[in-house]
Order: C-alpha cells, then structure tokens, then sequence
C-alpha cells in the first residue's frame, strides 16, 4: 500500500514557483506533520561517502568505539553507545547507537558554551571531511525549507534566518544492530524530535512509521535520493500546532531482516541556543488560544527534553 509521502516535492519548484513550494510543503507539514522532497542538491557521492564511513565506525571494536563517549557530556558529541537512550515515557532503552556531530564554532565565540568542540575518530581516513561536509549541507537545505515555511506561515521569508544561525543543529549517525531473539525491547520507541525541522537521508532498511490522526500508524520509505522532514516540537511549539510535530517510531525489521543492521543519518536543526521561542501572533486565535504563555529559550527547552530521555 503506498504510503503518504511517496511522492516527495521537487526542491526545484522552490526557484521556479516559491509560492507553489511552499504551499506544497506547509500543507504536508500541517496534514502529517511530515514531508518528502527530491532534488535537493545533496550529492550522492557525498552522501556515499559519509555512509560508508558510518558503517567503518559502527564496525570497529567497542573497546575503540568507547574511547569517544563523552561521560557527562549529556551525548552532545561523539559516541552514545547502545543502551542509553529510551523514549520518552518508556522504561525500555532503544535497540540503538549514535554519533554527533554539531557545528563547529570559532574560538571564542559566544555560544560555545553551549556548543562544546567536536570529536573525530583517527581511525576513518576524511571521516570529518565527509561527515561535516554532510552536516553542512544538510543545514543549508534547511534553510531553504525554513524560508518555504515562513512563506507558507505568511511571515517574511527570511523570518528564520537570525533564529538558525549559529544553530545548536546536530547530524546523528544512527546504528541499529541487528535484531538477535525476541525482545520487548524496540529500535526506537514512539517519540517526537526536539528540534524546529529534522532532515532525514533515505534508509536502506525500512521501519520508520508516522503516527496519523485516528491512531493507525503510516510506513515511511521514500523513493531513492529523498530526503524525509518533518516538523520538530519547536516548530511545533512557535506555530502554536499549527505545524504538528507528528509522533513516530522505528519498529524492529521483520525475521527475514532482523539478521541486517540499519543505518540512518537524522540532522535535527535547532535554533541557536539564546532564542526565545514565543508563540507566533499570527497563530493564535479565539479558536485556537495560546498554549505556550510564557516563553522559554531553545536551550531552556533542549535541556529539558534531554532529561526526559535519559541523554542527562
């Protein structure tokens, strides 16, 4: 049965018809909380090479790979290895490992408080080259995407420029083990993102699911060269739902592929850190009164949800 978002948008109409993009988009984003889109000018050979370098990290021995876990460092950068993270409301952890990469700030800047330096692993030849560069494109897609939603919100295209910039955005390599036994534990449990927009590279392994309004739960697989975006809960908080950030979930592969790892490469953009996220006038109404009276910054707000999922 096909799903919602398979036939993603073309990120070229946003230079031949902006108006017509970022309808498109905006009325995915406020039906499913979720979109697809292609030709996003990404290049493959770029998102090769940053996969192939994952799979060489993920392969090496634990004892190498722990030598870039951050103890205390709340999984900002580097390695937080298999067994931490649960979602939201579960008591289970996730059948899951990660990297981050976050932005890399000049010294003495600001925000660096905020944002602590990256790690690179010795033992991948141009991991930061491919990896960062992934990063970097990523983040400037999504600011295409942003000043699309600002369109379709009907605020000034370049609404979201000063709020990204210098963002706390976060590129996630993602390694799902294979599935060994039964087990009531899941690749990643029912969860919201955090963040204003998540950006995510196509699979090879499918199991992303989206939750819809009558409770039943939509797959996710888009065709090769997309990309999936969906809203995150500070969109979600700014725009007072009117862009939902729609729950979703990573089941476990079915017993033909359970023996297959999977990989995956979520970039969640963020505000920058000192942002005040103050629901948007122009989203409240008698219909649809304020939820979120008092403000709260992008840090405030970070903190708190990273609590909730045991990163802190």
């Amino acid at each position: 049965m096909p799903g919602p978002l398979d036939d993603p948008l073309s990120v070229a109409l946003d230079t031949s018809d902006p108006d017509a993009f970022a309808a498109a988009l905006g009325g995915q984003f406020q039906r499913y909380g979720f979109a697809s889109v292609k030709d996003h000018g990404i290049p493959q050979p770029l998102i090769d090479a940053a996969l192939a370098d994952i799979k060489a990290f993920f392969a090496l021995p634990e004892t190498v790979k722990r030598r870039y876990h951050q103890v205390g460092g709340g999984g900002q950068r580097g390695l937080t290895p298999f067994g931490i993270e649960t979602a939201k409301g579960f008591d289970k952890h996730d059948l899951k490992e990660f990297w981050h990469t976050g932005r890399e700030l000049p010294g003495g800047h600001r925000l660096s408080r905020f944002m602590p330096p990256n790690v690179w692993p010795t033992e991948i030849a141009c991991f930061k080259e491919h990896i960062y560069g992934l990063f970097q494109a990523l983040d400037a897609l999504g600011l295409t995407l942003l000043r699309a939603i600002a369109r379709h919100l009907k605020l000034a295209a370049d609404f979201f420029d000063d709020p990204v910039r210098d963002g706390n955005s976060i590129l996630r390599l993602l390694h799902y083990p294979p599935v060994e036994g039964a087990t009531d534990h899941v690749r990643a449990g029912a969860h919201e993102d955090i963040n204003v927009i998540t950006l995510l590279l196509g699979a090879e392994e499918a199991g992303l699911e989206i939750k819809d309004r009558d409770g039943s739960w939509l797959p996710v697989k888009p065709p090769p060269g997309a990309l999936v975006v969906n809203v995150g809960d500070m969109l979600q908080r700014l725009t007072n739902h009117v862009l939902p950030s729609t729950t979703h979930r990573v089941v476990n592969p079915s017993p033909e592929r359970a023996r297959f790892p999977r990989f995956s490469t979520p970039f969640f953009l963020h505000f920058r850190p000192d942002y005040l996220i103050r629901t948007l006038p122009s989203c409240i109404a008698a219909e649809r009164p304020d939820r979120y009276p008092a403000p709260i910054t992008a840090d405030g707000y970070l903190q708190e949800r990273l609590a909730e999922i045991r990163l802190k």
